[in-house]
């Protein structure tokens, strides 16, 4: 490999010093411009119209190279590549228009053209290496992965230019695809952390390698604990779940302001207690700033009794179960989450599982005293049938624009949890 910083070893053994003087470097940089554009960094074959300057000394630096006819200024000239070629190569055998042209200009030429194309013909071997393993997967494993969509949906999500710039792209395709094949058939269920012989962790959230394997079952935009059940993969069930104060599931024993998280585990086998009324409220939030409040009010002199559930971000399936396991139990639940597309989401997912739940403090009142001062935040893209608690919500906020978050209301919040109910 040469050790020259402007070309491939063209320039060895060669003296370039008569051919990129200063009255040549217009010349020169029009070559190069020239060949930046075409991705040649040669530029021997075919032709390029160059324009004479202004100075004398520089057009007449050029008349040997340019075929000996005199030159005026701002005459556009034709230049013969081929014939340009072989005076430059009076000086090295190997020269080229494009090699002195990158010594005059001290650096190398057409590297985003042939970036490009070296990156356009690995994505091609990419995407044939995918159609290719796809092809061959399980029937049961067809119907999840949409083969005629799998490389346009990668482009959407913005897979090919992270394909293009890991280290080793080709393996990656062809570990997500083996982590297909190995997807159980319906009725059955696998170990994520063992979809990978020998790498356990293959599969944690944040590798690439879980990430390409979602995206290529158009799982993305679900939580990873439900996109790897849906598939029959258990996912580890001792992170993540329900944030708690004050309810807790039946024979847990802990003081009145205690901050714990309820695993997976934890609120698939466990069964809540009885509420001590039938009028007795357990409240649902988005975020752990609220968990964080209310904290602090539990542990006051007298405690507060504070019932509060956190989900952090829109529930799972099994969190979603939990709270109405709490309804079916004689809870009263109210919930809420931000005033977002996310947030709505969340409440939608809610109350289609806990029908009894009721809203707590997410109608349009709510959420006009929620966006106060306008920021730059914008409201992702909602539909007028996103809040069937409160159809006029939804109008509003689509007519506002702004996005309000659980923060905004922190103080009625925390009266709520104070009196014990969702409204005064």
């Amino acid at each position: 490999m040469s050790d020259c910083p402007y070309c491939a070893g063209e320039c060895a053994d060669t003296d370039l010093a008569p051919l990129i003087t200063h009255e040549l470097h217009w010349l020169w940089t029009a070559i190069g411009k020239a060949a930046d554009r075409r991705g040649d960094p040669a530029l021997t074959q075919g032709s390029l119209a160059v324009t004479a300057p202004q100075q004398p000394a520089a057009r007449a630096a050029a008349i040997g190279l340019l075929g000996g006819s005199v030159l005026r200024a701002g005459q556009r000239r034709t230049v013969d590549l081929e014939a340009l070629t072989a005076r430059v190569r009076v000086r090295g055998e190997a020269l080229t228009p494009g090699t002195v042209a990158a010594h005059a200009m001290r650096r190398r030429l057409a590297t985003s053209a042939m970036a490009k194309r070296t990156r356009e013909e690995l994505l091609d071997a990419l995407r044939g290496d995918l159609d290719r393993a796809l092809e061959r997967l399980p029937e049961h494993v067809h119907a999840r992965v949409d083969l005629p969509e799998a490389w346009s949906r990668l482009r959407m999500r913005g897979w090919l230019a992270r394909l293009a710039a890991h280290p080793t792209p080709r393996r990656l395709i062809a570990q997500a695809t083996a982590v297909l094949a190995a997807l159980p058939p319906p009725g059955r269920r696998s170990d994520r952390r063992t979809l990978v012989a020998g790498d356990p962790h293959a599969l944690d959230d944040g590798t690439p390698l879980a990430g390409l394997v979602l995206a290529l079952v158009n799982a993305t935009g679900t939580r990873r604990r439900e996109a790897w059940e849906a598939l029959g993969v258990d996912y580890d069930d001792v992170t993540g779940g329900l944030i708690s104060i004050g309810i807790h599931p039946e024979g847990w024993t802990l003081p009145p302001d205690a901050v714990v998280t309820i695993p997976p585990r934890e609120l698939a086998r466990s069964i809540w207690p009885g509420p001590p009324t039938t009028d007795t409220w357990v409240f649902v939030t988005e975020n752990p700033s609220v968990v964080t409040a209310a904290a602090g009010l539990a542990a006051t002199s007298p405690p507060v009794p504070v019932r509060l559930l956190c989900t952090v971000g829109t529930p799972s399936t099994l969190e979603v179960n939990a709270v109405a396991a709490l309804a079916r139990n004689g809870w009263r639940v109210a919930a809420r989450a931000d005033f977002d597309s996310a947030g709505l989401a969340h409440m939608r997912a809610l109350l289609s599982v806990c029908p009894a739940a009721v809203p707590w403090r997410m109608r349009v009142a709510d959420y006009l005293a929620s966006v106060g001062i306008p920021s730059e935040d914008t409201l992702s893209a909602i539909d007028e049938a996103d809040t069937p608690w409160d159809p006029a919500l939804a109008e509003v906020m689509i007519r506002t624009g702004a996005p309000a978050f659980e923060e905004s209301l922190l103080s009625e919040l925390l009266n709520d949890l104070a009196r014990g109910r969702p409204w005064p």
